[in-house]
């Protein structure tokens, strides 16, 4: 599977961003997707994951709250609304991709994932 991430942009703190990411070559079905950021200087930290059947998702606890994961295998799209954008959510954002048999399965670190897409940049300013 290949992914494409998309919707990032500059915004100013409170803002909303929906971020998209786009699976082309397989089902996405078939995948728990998890999202990731990078600052330059700092490990790429963990955002949230969304398990194949999308009915678990979990969030890092400086996003939950604000950051919801949704997807819509049909369109092999997976989702992340982003609400009450804060300086410090300024961050690269990456989508990744796992195959896994179970349909519940999440996952937390980026060595769980096999596929990564390019990465949107999210700006926001204060």
């Amino acid at each position: 599977v290949q992914l494409q991430a998309s919707g990032g942009g500059l915004v100013q703190a409170g803002d909303s961003l929906r971020l998209s990411c786009a699976a082309s070559g397989r089902a996405l079905r078939d995948y728990v997707v998890g999202w990731f950021r990078a600052v330059p200087g700092k490990e790429r930290e963990f955002v949230a994951t969304i398990s194949r059947s999308g009915v678990y998702r979990d969030y890092a606890d400086s996003v939950k709250g604000r950051f919801t994961s949704s997807r819509d295998n049909a369109k092999n799209t997976v989702y992340l609304q982003m609400s009450s954008l804060r300086p410090e959510d300024t961050a690269v954002y990456y989508c990744a991709a796992a195959w896994r048999s179970h349909s519940n399965v999440r996952l937390y670190t980026p060595e769980s994932y096999s596929t990564w897409g390019q990465g949107t940049l999210v700006t926001v300013s204060s």
